[in-house]
This record gives structure tokens, C-alpha cells and sequence, in this order.
């Protein structure tokens, strides 16, 4: 990310406590799958558990995405 993108980030996450909640919950996710991906087999459960964070991480990025189109209006 360029540093102009990271402060409009910035002050996003400052301005609208439900992005930066959804920012966290989306940085959580990422490593939770990292390192879930660094495995070379996964359980059942975390192949499940697998599945629900990348479908709340893909959620969470959709909404994310429409507080950032109202913002910039």
C-alpha cells in the first residue's frame, strides 16, 4: 500500500469505528488463514474452521467496501 492509501486508511479507521472493527477482524483473519495455510493437512474441523473465516473475511471486505464508496462521496 502507498502512503497516500494509508493515510485515507488512516482516517477511516479514525472516523467510522465499524471499518476499524471490520479492518481488525479482516488483519485477524488473514493470519488465522496463514497460518492454518502453512499446514500440509487440516483436520476436518479446521478445514471447516477454515472455510467460515474466509467466508466472514470475504463479508467483512464487501462492507468495508461500501463504507469506503459512502465516505468518498
Amino acid at each position: 500500500m502507498e502512503g497516500q492509501d494509508l493515510a485515507k486508511l488512516q482516517q477511516l479507521c479514525d472516523a467510522n469505528p465499524r471499518f476499524r472493527l471490520l479492518f481488525e477482524e479482516h488483519m485477524l483473519f488473514e493470519k488465522q488463514l496463514a497460518m492454518l495455510d502453512q499446514k500440509s493437512h487440516l483436520t476436518p474441523e479446521e478445514e471447516l474452521e477454515r472455510k467460515k473465516m474466509q467466508k466472514l473475511k470475504l463479508a467483512g471486505k464487501d462492507e468495508m467496501e461500501r463504507i469506503k464508496r459512502t465516505w468518498t462521496q
